[in-house]
This record gives structure tokens, sequence and C-alpha cells, in this order.
């Protein structure tokens, strides 16, 4: 029976050790737009069977001479639902609105589509709060809004994506613009060239749907790292993404 020496200690603290399978990371963002799609759709069903629930009650709670008026109200009511219903869903990209179904995505509401994006964001909120406070809790946390960015483009970055964001651009007055050129949710995603412009364009409809979680991660780190912004994220061509962060009292 061989004899080793003693295994050194693992630094848990190292962010070049992850302590998971760096593809389980890859498999949640692939499922992650249809996956809340389904849950929001799904709330926004039991939402609106309460709703229709409510107004039959109210319905027959009324006197008979005016039920004749409710059966009318109710009636341009839900032909109102059934137009709304019969609307795609549209996601903006780069200022033009797409809509989902052209994307393989099924037809939602408004309601439902706006309902979407915020739970992206605001999961990736939770996840960009937990990260910051986790790899920065041994270390000086950064004094500045500039230190912070660029804690964010180098430690955080690495550790979500394995690499570190490729450029940094500031207006030094609270307007930061972080660009991967290989971002890598986008990295598996391909555009049919031979089907022309039309392609391209539903190929960066279809990537802007996958930017919002992100864009929630990195407001959410620089949150638990004390600043307030707002962050917009674009893909003009795939596989890279543009991310602009507006500090609270930013001046363009």
């Amino acid at each position: 029976m061989s004899k080793t020496g003693p295994q050194q200690p693992i630094d848990t603290d190292d962010i070049q050790n992850p302590k998971f399978a760096a593809s389980t990371l890859d498999f949640l963002l692939i499922e992650l737009v249809p996956l809340v799609q389904r849950v929001t759709e799904q709330a926004e069903a039991r939402a609106q069977a309460l709703r229709d629930e409510y107004r039959r009650s109210q319905i027959l709670s009324q006197p008979s001479d005016s039920a004749s008026a409710s059966d009318d109200g109710a009636k341009k009511a839900t032909e109102s639902d059934s137009k709304d219903a019969e609307k795609n869903g549209k996601v903006v990209a780069r200022g033009e609105e797409r809509p989902l179904t052209s994307l393989g995505i099924p037809a939602t509401t408004p309601t439902t589509q706006e309902a979407m994006f915020a739970r992206l964001d605001m999961l990736g909120y939770r996840v960009g709060q937990g990260l910051a406070e986790r790899f920065s809790a041994n270390t000086p946390r950064p004094q500045t809004p500039l230190d912070v960015i660029k804690f964010l483009c180098k430690d955080l970055w690495l550790v979500l994506f394995r690499k570190q964001i490729d450029n940094l651009k500031t207006n030094h007055r609270g307007i930061f613009v972080l660009t991967d050129n290989r971002f890598h949710p986008l990295s598996r995603m391909s555009i049919d060239r031979r089907a022309g412009p039309k392609a391209k364009e539903d190929g960066l409809a279809r990537a802007q749907l996958y930017l919002f979680f992100p864009g929630g991660v990195i407001r959410g780190a620089l949150s638990a790292l004390g600043i307030d912004a707002t962050v917009s994220a674009e893909s003009t061509e795939l596989p890279s993404a543009t991310f602009q962060i507006k500090t609270k009292g930013a001046k363009a």
C-alpha cells in the first residue's frame, strides 16, 4: 500500500477553486429563461382564474335588473382580455420590439412578459448580492465606485464566467460600460447567415432574453457593495455583450 504525504488544505476562499462543477451554471443559464417563463405564465394563469372567479361572484351577487348590464360588462372585459392574450409578447432589443413567437417562444401577454423579465432580473440580483458578500468578506472592500467596478470586472466575472471583462470604459461621472467580447452564456448561440438579415435580428433578440439575469447579477453585486445603479444590457454581435451601468446621480 503506497503512502503519500499529507495533502495541502484547500483554500475555501480561493475563487479559482469552485466548489461545484463549472457546467452547473451553464446548464442553469440555458434553462433559466424557459423555466422563468413557465413559472410566470402559471402564476399569471392562477391570478387570472382568481380575477375571473371574483368577477363571476360579483355578477351573481347583483340584483336581477342589473344582471344584463353586468353580463355586457363581463363580456366586454372578457373580449378585452382575449384581445390582450392574442397579442404576442415582445422583447426590446437595441430599441426595437420583436415578437417572442418569432423567437420560438410561445406568445405571452405584455403583463406576463414584463413579469418574466422582472423575475429574471430579481433572480440575478439575489445571486449578485450573495456573490459580492461571499467574495469580499475576507478582503478589503472597495472604497470608490471605480474600485467596485474593477472588483466586479476582475474577481466576480472570473467566478461566474471563468474570464475577466475585456473592456471597461467610464466617463468618470457615474456611467460605466463593460464589454465582454465572448460572453459565456451567448457563446453557444449561433446565427444562420444564409437566412439573411432577418436571422441576425432574431438571433440578437433571442440573445437579449439571456441578458436580464446577468444584468441583475451586476445590479445585486453593486448594491451589496454600496452602489445603487441601473443596468442595461445588449448584444450587437454574438457572442459579445455590453453592460451599461448608471450609478445614482450619474451625469452623461
